[in-house]
């Protein structure tokens, strides 16, 4: 059999050849995990695997559909799922010496069974920075994972494994989650089309509260928009163990796509007011504003939405939160091995007081009336995914016009603080070869203008084959 390519087939291509007899929810586990076997040592992307547990899963899969049942909207998909969270089977490591040794999940997280019962077949856990905290993908445990475009770069993170493992073509469908960037970042970084859902709209729930609380959100990831929204149509409803999962009043998400098109009038901003971009990213945002503009699209260039960058509310929070995480490993005998910067974080947070955390929801709420403003008058507000491109492997920096800079992601964290849904689309590639994302916000709870638009975009660039990365043979 020739090897499947999964980044040149759709996973609803996919999906019905298996619901047709076509081909074998075995057949296309074992393409996954030959092609892990021969490509994860080049780019680190799996921390976890359990092949004989996977096909055990395609084969049962493989005898419902001859016995006439219903497999799912996502028959036989091999996926990968982000090491923060739970798959029944796996350790779930956090990418952290403290979690090491736990023992393995007896469950799935909510999501992870959503999507096992649609059809997808688990063949490993993903790697990610230690608790997810970073926007490149490295730990003490595992390592760094590369990016398939330039094996000296990362992949961004947090959900840099399932990236790395998606533009390598190990699997066509992964999970990730995103409290800061982390769908969006790695996506950028791995020329994917990425899309944090709406808080709420994909539950976070299970017998662990959520980690950074009203930031994070769950989201399946995968090449293209489309295989997004096929994902995510299994995935949104409400959970009971959620406080915050939202009803779903949609039908279908997928059948938004059926006409992707742009609003009438989109906001531009090219900087948000406070972000210093590298040229090469500016210029490709640009274009693709253009192409925006070409679509139908009135385009309103805003210089700034906010008054200020807002890091220093988005530090405070998660490092409360990281506090009340990390605190009851304090005295563990693996705690010097925790990232340093995490500790400080520890160190820091604990002089945070109640009033000063919510001083900062406080400042949500202000941000968020800025955007309710600005969607009076435009329906998308667009941006650049991130400042600068793929960092070196390893590293948190990325280089801004020849500068090197810690806060290269400028552009993602306030719009988990606003609860946003926000996608990138792949949007062109550096002189360097590496990849370029446009980031695309839109209202609160409007999920589907943002995927429409993100499907309309993509389609006009038609990058396809310029976004395949060089993979060995």
């Amino acid at each position: 059999m020739a090897e499947i390519d999964f980044r040149t087939t759709t996973v609803a291509e996919l999906a019905r050849a298996v619901r047709a007899k076509e081909v074998g929810a075995r057949e296309l586990t074992e393409a996954a995990l030959g092609r892990i076997e021969r490509l994860n040592p080049l780019y680190n992307a799996f921390v976890a695997l359990d092949g004989e547990r996977a096909l055990d899963a395609a084969d049962a899969l493989d005898a419902t559909i001859a016995a006439g049942g219903d497999a799912g909207p996502l028959a036989g998909i091999p996926i990968g799922v982000k090491d923060l969270q739970r798959a029944e089977g796996f350790v779930t490591t956090y990418g952290s010496a403290l979690h090491a040794d736990d023992p393995p999940a007896t469950g799935d997280d909510p999501f992870v069974d959503r999507l096992r019962a649609a059809g997808c077949i688990i063949v490993g856990k993903t790697n990610t920075p230690e608790f997810g905290w970073m926007g490149n993908t490295a730990n003490s445990i595992f390592g760094a994972s590369l990016n398939p475009f330039d094996t000296s770069r990362g992949p961004g993170g947090s959900s840099g494994g399932s990236s790395a493992a998606l533009a390598a073509g190990m699997v066509p469908l992964a999970t990730g989650s995103d409290g800061g960037g982390s769908i969006r970042i790695p996506s950028a970084c791995c020329a994917l089309s990425g899309m944090k859902p709406s808080l709420g709209r994909v539950p976070a729930g299970g017998p662990n509260p959520p980690g950074w609380i009203d930031l994070s959100t769950n989201g399946p990831m995968a090449r293209r928009i489309a295989d997004v929204t096929l994902a995510l149509d299994v995935s949104v409803a409400p959970d009971p163990t959620d406080l915050r999962s939202l009803p779903r009043p949609e039908a279908s998400w997928l059948s938004a796509l059926e006409d992707p098109h742009v609003p009438l009038r989109i906001a531009y901003s090219p900087t948000l007011g406070y972000a210093t971009v590298d040229a090469e990213v500016a210029a490709a945002c640009a274009r693709a504003v253009e192409t925006l503009a070409a679509l139908g699209a009135d385009v309103v260039v805003v210089d700034a939405v906010f008054d200020d960058d807002p890091v220093g509310d988005f530090l405070t929070l998660t490092g409360a939160s990281t506090l009340r995480t990390l605190r009851p490993y304090l005295d563990h005998p693996r705690w010097g091995e925790v990232h340093p910067v995490l500790r400080h974080f520890v160190d820091v947070a604990q002089a945070t007081t109640a009033e000063q955390l919510l001083g900062v929801f406080d400042r949500f709420h202000y941000m968020n009336l800025k955007l309710v403003e600005l969607f009076r008058t435009a329906r998308i507000l667009v941006t650049p995914t991130t400042s600068g491109l793929a960092p070196h492997a390893g590293e948190m920096t990325s280089t801004v016009n020849g500068e090197t800079t810690a806060n290269w992601i400028h552009f993602t964290y306030p719009f988990n603080m606003t609860r946003s849904p926000a996608a990138s689309v792949c949007v062109g590639m550096s002189s360097n070869g590496l990849p370029i994302g446009l980031q695309l916000v839109g209202p609160q709870h409007g999920d589907l203008v943002v995927l429409r638009t993100a499907a309309a975009l993509e389609a006009a660039m038609d990058l396809d084959v310029a976004t395949l990365a060089p993979i060995p043979d």
